[in-house]
């Protein structure tokens, strides 16, 4: 029998533990601490800093499984998706690494004995790749994986081909560690060749044809690039593999295509029975690529959200927007017109949540993600499809059959629809799209984020240069303390000696310190750093690894490196402390209010406020709020203490400490559990969570607490604003003030305001009344005077002019009126004007049928607009202008009777 996904995804795991392996779980697919990376793409990701050199491993072999989302940059598989067997948006990527441990030899060695003893795969269907060096940056080729392949394994000399840099070198970046790789290849055979119609095509390695496939790629880091591009030997050497698991998974499950495996049938089949439509496994099938994409998007969509990603209009959020929106076209295929995709969250659960749990536990908070994305998108999805349609029709009668930027540009703005929804419709009628102007009418509309946001904190260029460690313990014991000057960052470079002039703006770094640098929604520290000749104004605190970078400026005197400074943290220290611990009585709070699926989304504490971001799918009640905040206040009251413990991960879970999802934590973890003063018995506490950040040692000391807002952020994400101690008192003395001014106002005391103000408002709309009864009878009048000018209208065939002047109005009555004299006329041109004082207005109304001749309101209202001296403009239905000669209102009605006829006549 054919090994499950599940039993691949252990069996590769349990096979690098036999080697002396440490299991490390995947990191969030929305990368956490790193802002330069949309999305994790690779399995090498959460190791970026021991590459770079940043961070020390904390085992020199480890392997996992990693969540894996390629949407942007150089890695973009999303246009792919659907139309072959093995390409996707998110997949699994079975990796091991060696940081400065094994090397090439036991690599190969370990790659063959997996595919070969362990999962029998025929090894004469395989074949090796090595890189064959690059004359002109002087890179030699692999000649040692070369030889290596042949020594250690039984594949054949002939079955080990050379590639160059493009398929067989591997680099971070422009700048970094970079190596040659070498690739494992499958020979599926000829029938499996999707290229066969192909002129001139010959199925290998590399050819780009679905016969030969990438199973796994072994890159071995040995090279260090400089700035200036030239390379040099890495001081250490590192191993980082991928293998897809859904490659995989189809090899070993004996399927012609990935999505024929367990990984992705169970959502194909979901689909099937939701839609009525029956899947083929068909390439260039319409209803079977709809199925492929759906499947593919639904798992991309469900890890992301899980994650932390919410559908948005910039970075990421985007990038989730535009994948949800592909599907919900794709549905539109399988005749899918209401929300459909978020029914498809529990089949990925199925299929996945045993490897990743988090999907369990948060897999209604993403259907109602989806399924309020699906809503807003749908509202507006069919409208949209038309407008393409009418842009399709137009384009095809051109030589160029291209699609306007324009056309692009208003699908996206008014309709939603990403511009490669609107290529990808297009290339299916053979049409392509005008890219050009379309990026130009987004430059002159809004400068928008289409990439991951760029990193606000420091970017460090190390050269050979470590960032020494900071020891910052004391954090959590002291406001100050004494430490040693050991470097300064000045324009994004590290310097160990030398001194720091009056004036200068920068980063200090300490040998140990007391300030908390920003993590975990804290904001980091602000204070002084002062020795006897000198006072640096530290404005906030950051941390990269495991240094500790206080920002600021020097403004007396001058630092060197080697100085002892006391190191001093402002007083706002003690209210960001109160407000830390404030938040975690406030999820507990929310928790035993609406219920155990609250899971905290993100959160802000400053000195001034708090700010907490949970799943919740709908606006909360006013008594919940209420009660949410006496929950609160009573343990305040009860001065109940706080205990700080570092315990074992594992141990921390089983006390039930809640962790941030998507936080990424060590094998040890402090632990914040407030209810109980003993370290040996957290249990008792009624709040336990993961926290490095500061907090108070008894409760009593926040003083107090209210909810200043509570709004929506997002599909299925609430934010509460919420003030305690000093903050909050002055708050509510300004509003105590207002309630003050208001009672000297409205001549009543604070208690009777409510009913005064009740009263007002009743008797305010009953004037609104009067005022609108009012107005309809004007409009009424004005209707009348609009009707008699139908009477005396001249007629083109059969179709009426109508214009004239009103009485003094309202931009409303006269569309109102206009609109009336088009359900009457039938067809007709409408032109009204009415004065306001000293303003003049003009509306033109046109029918449907003469717009389709080519008479359009916005082109009689740009013809004489000027001579009011106004200007204007709208649909071809309806326009308006607005001037400031209203005495010149007769003679652009005149001009606009002129001109109606004339072109009425020569239709």
């Amino acid at each position: 029998m054919a090994l499950t996904a599940k039993q691949i995804r252990t069996g590769f795991i349990d096979f690098f533990k036999g080697k002396g392996h440490k299991f490390i779980p995947s990191s969030p697919i929305v990368p956490v601490g790193d802002e330069t990376l949309l999305f994790a793409n690779a399995g090498m990701n959460q190791f970026k800093d021991i590459f770079l050199g940043l961070k020390a491993p904390e085992c020199p072999r480890v392997a996992n499984s990693q969540k894996c989302l390629r949407v942007s940059g150089k890695h973009n598989d999303l246009e792919e998706v659907g139309k072959d067997s093995y390409h996707h948006t998110f997949f699994e990527m079975l990796g091991n690494w060696s940081f400065d441990d094994y090397f090439k030899a036991e690599t190969i060695e370990w790659a063959w004995e997996l595919l070969t003893n362990v999962w029998q795969i025929n090894p004469d269907r395989l074949w090796a790749t090595v890189f064959a060096g690059n004359q002109n940056e002087g890179l030699p080729a692999d000649s040692e994986a070369a030889g290596l392949w042949t020594k250690v394994t039984s594949i054949p000399a002939e079955r080990v081909l050379r590639f160059g840099k493009k398929d067989n070198f591997w680099e971070m970046g422009d700048t970094g560690p970079c190596g040659p790789c070498s690739e494992i290849h499958i020979d599926l055979g000829p029938d499996a060749c999707d290229k066969k119609d192909v002129p001139g095509h010959k199925c290998a390695v590399n050819a780009g044809c679905a016969r030969f496939i990438e199973l796994w790629n072994l890159v071995f880091i040995q090279y260090n690039r400089a700035e200036d591009g030239k390379l040099g030997s890495l001081g250490a050497r590192y191993v980082d593999t991928g293998a897809g698991l859904e490659r995989i998974a189809a090899v070993l499950q004996a399927k012609k295509s990935n999505y024929d495996t367990d990984l992705f049938m169970p959502i194909i089949e979901a689909t099937a029975e939701m839609t009525g439509h029956r899947y083929t496994a068909q390439l260039n099938n319409k209803t079977d690529n709809a199925f492929r994409v759906i499947a593919d998007h639904i798992r991309a969509l469900t890890f992301a959200i899980t994650d932390g990603a919410i559908p948005s209009n910039e970075g990421r959020g985007y990038v989730i927007r535009r994948i949800l929106r592909r599907a919900s076209r794709f549905g539109r295929e399988l005749g899918m017109h209401e929300p459909f995709i978020y029914k498809l969250v529990p089949s990925v659960v199925d299929c996945l949540g045993g490897a990743f749990g988090e999907l369990n536990t948060r897999a209604d908070y993403v259907a109602t993600v989806i399924e309020s994305e699906e809503a807003s998108f749908g509202r507006t999805l069919d409208r949209g499809l038309e407008i393409f349609n009418e842009a399709a029709e137009k384009t095809k009668k051109r030589t160029d059959r291209t699609i306007s930027g324009d056309d692009a540009f208003q699908l996206y703005d008014t309709y939603g629809f990403p511009l490669d929804l609107t290529e990808l419709m297009a290339a299916e009628r053979n049409l392509k799209v005008d890219k050009e102007k379309f990026d130009e009418l987004m430059e002159e509309q809004r400068a928008r984020a289409r990439a991951a946001q760029k990193s606000a904190s420091l970017i460090v260029t190390l050269g050979d240069v470590e960032l020494p460690s900071t020891e910052d313990l004391h954090k959590y014991r002291t406001d100050h303390c004494q430490a040693a000057v050991t470097g300064f960052i000045e324009e994004g470079s590290f310097r160990d000696q030398g001194r720091l002039d009056m004036g200068s703006e920068a980063g200090v770094v300490l040998d140990r310190t007391c300030f908390y640098a920003e993590a975990g929604g804290q904001v980091g520290d602000c204070g002084t750093i002062e020795s006897p000749g000198a006072k640096f104004i530290v404005e906030t605190t950051a941390k990269i690894a495991d240094c500790v970078i206080h920002h600021g400026k020097l403004v007396e005197g001058m630092l060197t490196v080697g100085d002892t400074v006391n190191a001093v943290v402002s007083k706002d220290r003690n209210s960001i402390r109160k407000n830390h611990t404030a938040t975690h009585l406030l999820q507990w709070a929310l928790q035993q209010v609406l219920g155990k699926s609250v899971a905290q989304q993100g959160s802000l504490v400053c000195p001034d406020y708090l700010r907490f971001d949970f799943t919740y799918p709908k606006a909360m009640t006013a008594d919940q709020k209420q009660q949410v905040e006496k929950l609160v206040r009573d343990k305040i009251t009860a001065d109940l203490p706080v205990t700080c413990a570092v315990l074992p991960r594992a141990e921390a879970q089983k006390l039930g400490a809640m962790a941030l999802f998507g936080e990424k934590y060590g094998d040890e973890v402090r632990v914040v559990a407030v209810g109980t003063d003993c370290e040996d018995d957290l249990q008792q506490a009624f709040s336990k969570e993961f926290c490095g950040g500061t907090h108070i040692d008894r409760i009593g000391r926040i003083g107090s607490f209210k909810i200043i807002k509570e709004e929506s952020i997002s599909a299925g994400v609430r934010r509460i604003t919420a003030m305690t101690g000093s903050p909050l008192a002055r708050y509510l003395e300004d509003r105590s003030a207002i309630v003050d001014e208001l009672s000297v106002m409205l001549k009543v005391p604070a208690e009777e305001m409510v009913t005064r103000i009740g009263k007002l408002m009743e008797e305010n709309k009953k004037l609104a009344k009067q005022l609108k009864s009012a107005s309809r009878q004007d409009g009424a009048d004005i209707l009348g005077q609009a009707r008699a000018l139908l009477g005396k209208s001249e007629k083109v065939g059969d179709s009426s002019i109508i214009v004239g002047q009103l009485p003094p109005t309202n931009v409303e009555q006269a569309r109102a009126a206009i609109d009336m004299l088009k359900k009457k006329a039938k067809s007709a041109a409408i032109v009204l004007g009415f004065a306001d004082g000293d303003k003049a207005t003009l509306l033109a109304g046109v029918t449907d049928d003469l717009v389709k001749k080519g008479l359009k309101a916005g082109d009689i209202i740009k013809h004489i607009a000027p001579i009011i001296d106004g200007g204007g403009g709208g649909r071809p239905q309806m326009a308006q202008a607005g001037g400031k000669n209203p005495e010149k209102i007769s003679d652009a009605l005149t001009k606009a009777a002129n001109m109606i006829k004339q072109q009425l006549s020569s239709m």
